[in-house]
């Protein structure tokens, strides 16, 4: 390989120009643009989501979680060139989730998957950036932001991602939540914008647990993007603190230091607050559970 990746628009999209249509990659990505966009909102009075402008280049995001198969394929490979995982992943039937996986095997994943298709890894363990990080945990990674490599999303982009173009809604396409539109646990009784129904959502009770589903299983957001909603968290770069915009409203990275590092998007098990596009978790870097996967972006 020569670390070219094609991209493609439906011909039907180019001649009629059709607005906001998803760019898709042969690598199973989509364009998300550039754009300045609020991040939070005022809609549940959350204390760490004020509305923020924030602006980020365009970059290409996985259209669906990273699914166990995917995880697999590049983890023999990563395996076979020394590199070396805390987990080795879990996941249900091929096509659902890879979960059991902690922020330090994504990063290291990320690098194997540059390296598999000649892509420049993303993440280093030196200022310099030299040396390839692929082994071990590091107490400060450093990443080579004009890699065009795979990377875990920055929370400003995963944000903007998983709003899909729109402004101000509670999810991915409005300010409503149902079973039909992601993997949560439907809880009626106390959210007055989860329609339900109540209880684990029936799609993901195949398999048995963890009652994860398909990935892909419900409807895209506007930028061709499933499962930003539910499923499973998914980890970001950036560590968890307030507030958003650090060190810089133009691409922010994070805060410098931390103990937690950002996971969004809700999950399975999870109640419909945890689903919105403006909810903040985190999570421990070594801690590999049943509820948080991740996806990847890289820059055009």
């Amino acid at each position: 390989s020569n670390g070219t990746i094609s991209v493609s628009v439906p011909m039907f999209y180019r001649v009629l120009g059709v607005a906001n249509t998803p760019t898709t990659t042969s690598d199973g990505m989509a364009l998300v643009p550039a754009g300045a966009f609020t991040m939070g909102d005022t809609l549940d009075g959350e204390s760490d989501v004020s509305p923020t402008n924030v602006t980020v280049s365009a970059f290409y995001m996985d259209t669906n979680l990273v699914s166990y198969s995917q995880w697999q394929a590049v983890y023999a490979y990563a395996t076979s060139h020394g590199y070396g995982f805390d987990y080795t992943g879990a996941g249900k039937p091929a096509n659902q989730p890879v979960q059991m996986v902690d922020w330090y095997d994504v990063v290291k994943w990320s690098n194997a998957r540059s390296k598999q298709v000649d892509l420049t890894p993303v993440y280093y363990t030196d200022a310099g950036l030299t040396q390839v990080y692929t082994n071990g945990h590091t107490t400060t990674v450093f990443a080579n932001w004009s890699a065009q490599g795979y990377r875990l999303p920055t929370e400003a982009e995963w944000e903007k991602a998983a709003r899909g173009g729109l402004s101000g809604q509670r999810f991915p396409w409005g300010n409503t939540i149902s079973e039909s539109q992601a993997n949560y646990y439907g809880d009626t009784n106390d959210f007055s914008y989860d329609l339900g129904p109540n209880g684990n959502n029936s799609i993901g009770l195949l398999g048995g647990y963890p009652y994860t589903s398909p990935v892909g299983s419900f409807v895209p957001n506007g930028y061709g993007l499933y499962d930003m909603a539910g499923n499973v968290y998914q980890w970001c770069w950036d560590w968890l603190g307030t507030p958003y915009g650090q060190p810089t409203t133009i691409n922010p990275t994070g805060p410098t230091t931390g103990s937690l590092r950002v996971c969004r998007g809700g999950d399975w098990d999870g109640l419909a607050d945890g689903a919105r596009c403006d909810l903040r978790s985190g999570g421990s870097l070594s801690s590999g559970t049943d509820y948080i996967g991740f996806r990847c972006v890289r820059g055009l």
